[in-house]
């Protein structure tokens, strides 16, 4: 069991990119404290790489771009991602991501999903 290192930095960016080679896509950080009620990625696009287009049907999620460049693609068309932004994409929202020639790096933050339980199957 990890303890709970309480309110704090819990990484840097310039440490994570660091760390990571170049080329190397997906989450470069998870938030992984016990009892938190959020869940929180780095994200890494390598150049021109994509997330493909896709729908969340149960959790909103917020993107903070952090580095890089890329355009972000839903049903109220592309719009330019640099960073700074902040973009919110309400759940049933159909959204898709794609990095600029530098890449993307990106913080997503949404309410953590309940974990998988076993239930009885129904009577009947």
């Amino acid at each position: 069991m990890t303890s709970d290192p309480g309110p704090g930095v819990l990484t840097r960016l310039e440490t994570l990119l660091h760390q990571a080679p170049a080329d190397r896509g997906g989450a470069l950080w998870r938030l992984q404290e016990e009892g938190r009620q959020l869940d929180a990625n780095i994200v890494r696009l390598p150049a021109n790489a994509g997330v493909a287009g896709h729908v969340e049907p149960d959790l909103d999620v917020l993107v903070q771009v952090l580095d890089g460049s890329g355009l972000l693609e839903t049903d109220n068309g592309r719009q330019e991602l640099s960073p700074g932004c902040t973009a919110w994409l309400p759940h049933g929202a159909r959204r898709s991501v794609t990095a600029g020639g530098e890449g993307l790096v990106y913080l997503t933050v949404h309410r953590r999903r309940p974990g998988l339980s076993i239930r009885s199957a129904p009577l009947g």
